[in-house]
């Protein structure tokens, strides 16, 4: 079958990323005045922080345990995967807890506003996004727990895979370095999934709201076989992110001795524009959501629910209901209330009332006392029945269904 060049997940994402500029271009003035207004001192708050990380005390305390904690591990000190990676997490950590503050007012407050303007269409007032905060907070608290997880998850398969090789006695310097290298990767796709699933969790809250562990399970639903789509939403806009961190490394902290009063405005140029990439985020996680929830409605409303009928001898009935068929075959939605029938087999499509009859679909009487029915006798079915044992008298051979 041929794939329909709409569903590649390349595509996909350029139609997002259209529809979120659009609603970004469209909703301009409410966006800029409301959501980046509160996005702007977190801006500001990391852009200040990786200025002030690198001659902090508190990053080379951290650094030092995670060394420590490296080394008790038994990674090899000699890895350059170990010490780039224990750089970043000091440098994760330490911006993590300077910016807590910030991520759990501003920043939030920010994405509620987005959201819920996003799902109601309308402009709302400050206490009406609020109502949403608390949904979004649990679940940011939980994202956090799931990132550490993920960090936890990561470093014990580098510590079984770099202890076994050790163990094998194959511990040169060309199979550390490849180890290295896949676990760099490893680790990268594992980090880069949970940010995802993080980010379509902190929406879910919003949308729907409904927070904590139950919005990050949703999310895991709604992107089974969307993460490629994911993926590709979330490496356009984490470049951004990044370029305008080094522009600010570049423009600010670089001329931060001369002490201008152009390099101040050009700091809060830089720090406006990387609300306004946030703010942007916010809509294409927003976009994303509704595509995956619309694509799982589509699923789940697009198939028939058949209900199976099997009488055997002992006059009993057993019915089983299963969901079949594809949004394209709602065609043939006027054939439902007719049932198939071959004999002591019946099918019949859609629901059954508490007063209806599930072989003719009439009301006042049950299949078991239908008239209809009982002139149908002759047909046949598809069901044998085996003489060898009263319980077990039914076998359904097979039922093909269109």
């Amino acid at each position: 079958m041929e794939q329909n060049p709409s569903t590649f997940p390349m595509e996909r994402s350029c139609k997002i990323l259209r529809r979120s500029i659009h609603h970004f271009l469209k909703n301009y003035h409410y966006f800029t005045t409301i959501s980046l207004l509160l996005a702007f001192p977190f801006s500001a708050a990391l852009l200040i922080s990786q200025f002030l990380l690198p001659s902090s005390p508190f990053l080379f305390t951290i650094h030092n345990h995670l060394n420590s904690l490296f080394e008790a591990a038994g990674f090899p000190p000699s890895s350059q995967l170990f010490t780039i990676l224990n750089l970043k997490i000091s440098q994760t950590i330490s911006s993590s807890i300077l910016l807590l503050p910030f991520t759990l007012s501003f920043l939030l407050i920010s994405k509620a506003s987005v959201i819920h303007f996003l799902s109601d269409h309308k402009n709302p007032s400050f206490s009406s996004f609020l109502s949403i905060y608390n949904s979004i907070l649990l679940t940011q608290i939980c994202n956090s727990f799931l990132i550490l997880s993920a960090n936890a998850t990561c470093f014990s398969l580098f510590f079984v895979a770099f202890n076994c090789l050790e163990a094998s006695g194959y511990s040169s310097t060309a199979s550390l370095l490849f180890l290295s290298a896949a676990g760099a990767i490893l680790y990268s796709i594992i980090l880069a999934n949970s940010f995802v699933v993080c980010n379509l969790a902190l929406v879910a809250s919003g949308m729907d709201k409904s927070g904590g562990f139950l919005a990050i399970l949703k999310a895991c639903v709604l992107i089974r076989g969307r993460t490629a789509t994911a993926l590709a939403l979330a490496i356009p806009v984490n470049m951004a992110l990044a370029a305008v961190e080094a522009l600010f490394q570049y423009g600010v902290v670089r001329a931060f001795h001369t002490a201008s009063s152009s390099t101040a405005l050009e700091g809060i140029l830089i720090a406006y524009m990387y609300s306004i990439i946030v703010v942007i985020d916010t809509i294409v996680n927003c976009e994303f959501f509704k595509s995956c929830k619309r694509r799982f409605r589509t699923d789940e409303e697009g198939g028939y629910a058949y209900r199976i009928g099997i009488e055997g001898r002992n006059g009993k009935t057993m019915e089983e209901s299963f969901l079949e068929g594809r949004s394209e075959n709602r065609k043939n939605s006027g054939n439902r209330g007719r049932s198939k029938s071959k004999g002591r087999g019946t099918l019949t499509s859609g629901r059954v009332a508490k007063d209806e009859c599930a072989y003719c679909r009439e009301k006042g009487h049950w299949k078991k006392d239908c008239p209809k029915k009982r002139g149908n006798d002759s047909s046949k079915a598809n069901i044998v029945h085996s003489d060898e044992d009263d319980d077990s008298n039914l076998a359904l051979l097979g039922s093909s269904l269109v």
